[in-house]
């Protein structure tokens, strides 16, 4: 496993699993948020695809987001493909709580910063409302789209739950002597 696409919707912890997988495969992690949200707004697609082409032609990468629309450009390069698929009342459970924090200044973040009370409660798009209308929406394609990528011989992941995520994770990490030998190959320096 050296290049992995990961995605799920939100509070599932795409970024928590991204960066435990990328301290582990020794690989970078990229956001494909922060890619396309610039300080300058949103890139134009056509940008948004070449630079996520460009990160996942490499030897080794991980990347996350909620972009089946780069399916051809990341998806479809990874040798692993990861989907949280999380149920509905969890995803909103970690919405909320995650909000509380991020509102109540407990979580310092760019989301945070932005984001008010009603962006996350109560407007017409607001993150719950959103969250609610993307799952019944994306999981139907996410699924079709995920039998092509599995096709083309790249390796599907499917995690329902927090357990499974865990249980995956004990499976996949790399024991004691193999991450001692890793950090101290890290050291060593050549002749």
């Amino acid at each position: 496993m050296h290049k992995v696409a990961l995605f799920g919707a939100p509070a599932t912890g795409k970024t928590t699993l991204a960066r435990w997988l990328s301290t582990e495969l020794d690989q970078p992690h990229t956001d494909l948020d922060d890619l396309l949200f610039t300080p300058d707004g949103p890139l134009p697609l056509k940008e948004f695809r070449r630079q996520a082409g460009e990160i996942t032609r490499t030897d080794g990468w991980i990347v996350e987001g909620n972009f089946s629309k780069l399916a051809d450009v990341v998806w479809h390069r990874a040798d692993t493909l990861i989907w949280l698929d999380f149920p509905l009342p969890l995803i909103l459970y970690r919405i909320v709580r995650r909000s509380l924090r991020q509102l109540t200044g407990r979580e310092d973040s760019m989301q945070a910063r932005r984001l008010t009370w009603s962006a996350a409660f109560f407007a017409r798009r607001s993150l719950l409302r959103t969250a609610i209308r993307k799952y019944r929406a994306n999981r139907p394609r996410y699924a079709r789209q995920v039998a092509e990528t599995a096709g083309l011989g790249v390796e599907v992941v499917r995690l329902r739950s927090p357990r499974e995520v865990a249980r995956w994770k004990r499976q996949t990490a790399k024991g004691p002597a193999e991450s001692r030998l890793r950090e101290a190959a890290r050291h060593t320096t050549g002749p």
